[in-house]
């Protein structure tokens, strides 16, 4: 399917009509998404949308150069209801990027941890634009439901001004429901957090998995893609969505790796991976 970008991006997502029992997503780059459900609202999860190409850089030691343009600008977003972030690390919460949602869609709400706050406040996000998070409730966003639970990117860490530092989510209209893990590692009990909520159609996991090379460059990791195969296995996933290994080229594993672990781990689940801009479609 042609991977679209700007205005025509824009104008794909408000044209496409998702009946119950569905929902369409694009693919942002990193853990971003675009989601589209049946009550026809956008849900950007994730966005990142700023930042310079690796090729703009002469630095050989430059970490974080994009390895592709964003597929959408912050100031192009004029379609955003909802918006969320799962923790405040730049490549989840970018307050460049939220500060142009903000201008472009003036209907849209912010969601994000209390680690995120004062990235929201540099972002210059007034308090009646903003939603509250916190794990083990359940927000009612009309036909959406939207349930956070605590992730691990490496540790479960809350205290009680903030809460959780690291959430994954449900989305649940009711007739379809999508997991978005964030960035997480399994930790004890995490399979079980999960399995508590209603049941998912589509999970969306961190599968670049982690190494003592990146460590020690404080590059937090997350799960394997063998792990991530397990956990959407274990939770009677139908889909997996293997994210967290496209944008950076210091923080991610070869395509083929990633494909041969899921494989071994759990060769009878569906997985997908994305080129940003890229729709995909799922029908109960």
């Amino acid at each position: 399917m042609k991977h679209r970008s700007g205005k025509s991006l824009i104008d794909q997502m408000n044209a496409l009509h998702i009946p119950a029992g569905s929902f369409a997503l694009w693919w942002l780059g990193q853990m971003g998404v675009a989601i589209k459900g049946p009550d026809q609202r956008m849900i950007y999860i994730d966005p990142f949308l700023v930042g310079p190409m690796a090729s703009a850089q002469t630095d050989p030691t430059f970490l974080w150069g994009r390895a592709f343009a964003p597929p959408l600008r912050p100031e192009e977003v004029t379609n955003a209801s909802l918006v969320i972030c799962s923790h405040e690390h730049g490549d989840h919460t970018s307050g460049e990027t939220l500060a142009g949602i903000l201008g472009a869609s003036p209907h849209a709400r912010f969601v994000a941890t209390g680690w995120a706050q004062g990235i929201l406040d540099e972002a210059r996000i007034p308090a009646d634009r903003r939603l509250p998070m916190s794990t083990g409730i359940t927000y009612d966003h009309g036909v959406l439901r939207v349930t956070y639970v605590p992730a691990a990117h490496y540790t479960v860490e809350s205290d009680t001004q903030r809460g959780q530092r690291w959430v994954s989510m449900l989305l649940d209209w009711g007739t379809v429901a999508l997991f978005h893990g964030g960035d997480t590692i399994v930790y004890d009990g995490y399979i079980a957090a999960v399995a508590a909520l209603p049941q998912a159609d589509v999970g969306i996991l961190a599968c670049n998995g982690s190494d003592a090379m990146r460590n020690a460059l404080d590059i937090a990791g997350n799960m394997s893609p063998a792990e991530a195969a397990y956990v959407a296995d274990a939770l009677g996933w139908k889909t997996l969505i293997a994210g967290h290994n496209d944008l950076f080229a210091s923080n991610r594993l070869p395509a083929g790796e990633v494909a041969s672990q899921i494989e071994r781990s759990a060769p009878d689940l569906a997985v997908h991976t994305f080129k940003p801009g890229e729709l995909f479609f799922f029908q109960r």
